[in-house]
Formats: structure tokens, sequence, C-alpha cells
């Protein structure tokens, strides 16, 4: 069985490798446009989570499910955004074990443009969520309080924070041996990343030890953001905080990406 050539190594500057990133995302923005089924999961489930936990636990928590809707709401973005960056690795891990690497191995372009483009690829999805989520939200009587720029700011910063956490993803993708495997491992991770927050629940009624996490959660802090920006109130230091952690997350995980990629794909 031939094998396909690999490209002998050559410099290729950051802007170049950009450039090899954004065409390989061009890629993954093809194949959701003949593949829209690959967005189920940030349409279905944004309606699935609003509606279950608004009217099942919102008048347990907030007394009426509009008080609930109207702070439940800036927080779900969160929630969804970080459920969204999973897929990254999700379509990393399936590329690499169906061969489309070795291909990739034989062009002369960047050794990170794959990643790249897997990552950028997927700010269609964390639109297509928050879309989907405020236009749901909405129709139950979620109101925004705030301007466009705000709103426009929040949008921003959730589809910033997709990118930075779906480096997580990236890393587990190359990590693991199956797409199962890495949806499995991430939502282990994503789940008590998120329940543990105050977006479901006031962190004040939680227990002192789950508290004090709470407060300092990139998901609380996330969630803290949304809401300032969306329904007024504390915006600077919630952000302050969120932006420390976003780069913290992209420090860590995206050299351990791109070394477990290059240990897998050689």
């Amino acid at each position: 069985m031939t094998s396909l050539a690999v490209a002998p190594p050559r410099f290729v500057s950051p802007a170049k490798a950009l450039q090899h990133g954004f065409s390989l995302a061009w890629r993954g923005i093809l194949k959701i446009r003949k593949n829209p089924e690959q967005l189920v999961d940030v349409t279905i489930q944004p309606i699935l989570f609003l509606v279950l936990f608004v009217y099942l636990f919102g008048g347990a928590v907030a007394g009426s499910t509009g008080a609930y809707l109207q702070n439940l709401a800036p927080g779900l973005l969160v929630q969804n955004t970080i459920m969204a960056s999973m897929s990254a690795g999700v379509a990393l891990n399936t590329d690499v074990s169906k061969g489309v690497f070795d291909r990739f191995r034989s062009m002369p372009i960047a050794r990170s443009a794959p990643l790249v483009g897997a990552v950028f690829a997927d700010i269609v999805r964390y639109l297509v969520a928050i879309a989907v989520l405020l236009v749901m939200a909405t129709i139950m009587g979620f109101r925004i309080q705030t301007d466009p720029a705000s709103t426009i700011l929040a949008v921003a910063v959730m589809v910033l924070a997709g990118l930075c956490f779906c480096w997580i993803a990236v890393f587990v993708g190359m990590l693991v041996e199956s797409p199962g495997a890495v949806q499995g491992v991430m939502i282990a991770f994503i789940f008590p990343l998120t329940f543990g927050s105050n977006v479901f629940v006031p962190s004040s009624t939680m227990p002192g030890w789950l508290k004090t996490w709470s407060d300092i959660s990139p998901v609380s802090l996330l969630a803290n953001t949304m809401r300032g920006l969306l329904d007024g109130g504390p915006v600077a230091g919630p952000l302050l905080g969120a932006l420390a952690w976003m780069a913290g997350v992209v420090a860590v995980f995206f050299p351990l990406a791109m070394r477990a990629y290059r240990r897998r794909v050689g």
C-alpha cells in the first residue's frame, strides 16, 4: 500500500500559518453547510435546557418562572458555548481516525493549521448556539435590559470563550482513540464545571467549599459577565476574572494540544 509522502519541513511565518488555518476553517464551514445535522446539538440542546430548567425549577429556585428565566438565560449562554466547544476535538479525532491528517502531512502547510482551522470553524457553531438560545428565551419572556453595544460585546465574549475553552477538547481529541471517547471525557469534565457554578442556582445556597469554588469558577465569572451585559449590573470585575481564566486555559492547553498532535500524527 502506497503512503502519502510527507512534505519536507520548511519555515512558515505566523501570518502564513494563520492563512493556512483560515483555509482549513473554511473547509470545516463547508462541511457544516453540506451536513447541517452537525448543528443539531447547538440548536436542540439550548432549547431543551432552557425549557426544562425554567418550567421545572423556576418556581422553586426564584419564586417564578419569569424571574428565573431572566437570571438563567445569560448563564445558559456560557454552558451552551462550552458544550459546543467540544466539537473541535471530536472533529479532529475523526479526521485522524479516517486518515485525513495523512493528506495534511503531505501538504506544505503549517503544522498547526489543521488544529487552528478546526477551532476557527467552530465560530459558526457558537454563533448558532447563542442565537438559538436568545431567540427562544425572548419567546419565553426574556428581555435584554441593556443597549445593543452591550449585547454585541456579550456575543463577542462568548465566542472568545468558546475559542479558548475548545483547546481543552482539542487536547483530549489528540489523546483518546475514538470520537465517542472525546465526547465522554468532555461531558465528564463540562457537567461538573457548569453545574458547580452559579448558572442554575445562586452560589450563596451552596455548601461552603462549593461556594468558594463557584465564586471563582470561570463559568460563574462568565455567567456574571453575561448577566451584567444583558440584564444590567457589574461587568468589569467578572469580565477581568473570566479573561484571566481564558488566557490561562490557552496558555496551558494550546501547547499541550500541539504536543499531543505531533505525537499522534508524527
